[in-house]
């Protein structure tokens, strides 16, 4: 995957080198060159000099080809700019921002965009809503343990039950849309294709779902 990260503290420098040995085409903006030294001699990706939110810094950084855009700077005010930006203008596909206010964040998510907003886990839990691209992750609960995801029942599970998606502990199906009617499943429940399923999911299981939806990792 093409990525983008803007803010190269902590979390952006880790995410960054975390991309970049799972293989992703990395990019980093900062406007502060001893910050982008964090990634160290070694870092396999680029690195963009200049303002997140800025339209030729982000055409430098080649946002109109990329497939995921991480703000993750130190400001909550330039992270929602930068990732509206993204997402709006340049359409890029997966966006995810990191919010210090938690408040913030709620009436974010609200809106469709998928905040990160507990330091702690930030760095490990934002790569795992990039690099999982064909799940839809519509939240992440507070204290990262798990997240809510969205996605249509492929054709391959057509009239198969909800229970051999249910894995204890790990993936658990908690409602189903159908014909515009959303409901929650017992164990007997069938799916249809084109069902819209809502799953709760531990990070560590993101694999195993796309393993058993039949998706192809990118």
């Amino acid at each position: 995957m093409k990525i983008i990260i803007m803010g190269c503290g902590r979390v952006g420098s880790q995410v960054g080198q975390l991309l970049v040995k799972l293989g992703h085409e990395v990019t980093v903006i900062d406007h502060d060159t001893n910050a982008l030294a964090r990634l160290g001699m070694d870092f396999k990706g680029r690195v963009v000099r200049g303002i997140g939110f800025d339209r030729n810094t982000l055409l430098e950084a080649g946002v109109e080809t990329a497939e995921a855009f991480v703000a993750a700077s130190s400001s909550d005010n330039a992270n929602i700019v930068a990732a509206r930006i993204a997402r709006n203008i340049f359409r890029v596909p997966r966006v995810v921002a990191r919010l210090y206010d938690p408040l913030r964040a709620e009436i974010y998510q609200r809106l469709g965009l998928t905040t990160i907003s507990t330091t702690g886990w930030g760095a490990e839990r934002i790569v795992e809503v990039v690099t999982h691209a064909d799940l839809d992750v519509i939240h992440i609960f507070r204290d990262g343990g798990t997240s809510l995801i969205r996605v249509e029942i492929p054709a391959r599970l057509n009239g198969h039950q909800v229970i051999r998606m249910n894995i204890p502990g790990e993936v658990m199906v908690a409602a189903i849309t159908r014909n515009d009617q959303t409901f929650i499943p017992v164990s007997g429940t069938e799916f249809h294709e084109g069902d819209i399923a809502y799953l709760t999911v531990i990070p560590s299981s993101m694999s195993r779902l796309e393993q058993l939806l039949g998706m192809e990792r990118s």
